[in-house]
């Protein structure tokens, strides 16, 4: 089976999906210590699995992988944000007139940890992310390796099944392709030529010599 094969393609999708937006959206929950729309969570994460299943045609590499996963990730961390401004108010409370489209649905996570104070910089955070993007790359192209190779044994091994059977079967055909050879009259042996099988001897006979 190839690795692009749907089923193989939309389950590579769906575990980039489900690491990008958890990371995302568990650092975001951390973060801020407010919870997510799941509406909101959910846009995101159907936007993310149609981007990566767009693009799971074929094995990646980790430079690849990466270069798709941190922006996504970042991306993604932007659109949570303005879906708390948006969808909430102070203390976490739902605003009143909010898109219901993307503020129902209940609340994903919850004031796990107060927000970080002005003292935190923002290039700090970023660098978080980046970290933990480049270290789910690694992973999810460790996946992909290991996939492959999985695919690969498995399809080497049905070959070698399927090798012995396939002989046969050509063997078989070959025979009954093969005309059988009418039985005509048996041919005689060519003639020797003549005195082929006499020995010239030449001399006298041997015996004792006459005195």
């Amino acid at each position: 089976m190839d690795i692009s094969a749907a089923r193989l393609r939309a389950l590579r999708a769906a575990l980039f999906t489900a690491l990008c937006v958890t990371l995302s959206a568990g650092s975001h929950v951390l973060l801020s210590g407010t919870g997510l729309p799941l509406m909101t969570v959910a846009v995101t994460a159907a936007a993310v699995f149609a981007l990566a299943y767009a693009l799971a045609g074929r094995e990646r590499g980790f430079a690849r992988i990466a270069a798709l996963f941190v922006p996504l990730e970042l991306a993604s961390d932007a659109l949570f944000s303005t879906g708390q401004e948006s969808c909430y108010g102070m203390g976490g409370h739902a605003v009143p007139g909010a898109l219901t489209a993307l503020c129902g649905g209940g609340t994903v996570g919850g004031p796990f940890a107060p927000a970080p104070g002005p003292d935190t910089a923002a290039w700090l955070l970023l660098a978080a992310h980046v970290a933990v993007g480049l270290l789910a790359a690694a992973w999810l192209r460790l996946g992909e390796a290991a996939l492959v190779r999985l695919l690969g044994a498995l399809a080497a091994a049905a070959l070698r099944r399927l090798l012995p059977a396939l002989a046969t079967a050509t063997a078989s055909g070959r025979h009954r392709a093969a005309p059988a050879r009418a039985a005509g009259p048996a041919r005689e042996a060519p003639a020797l030529p003549l005195l082929v099988h006499s020995v010239v001897r030449r001399g006298p006979p041997p015996g004792p010599v006459p005195a």
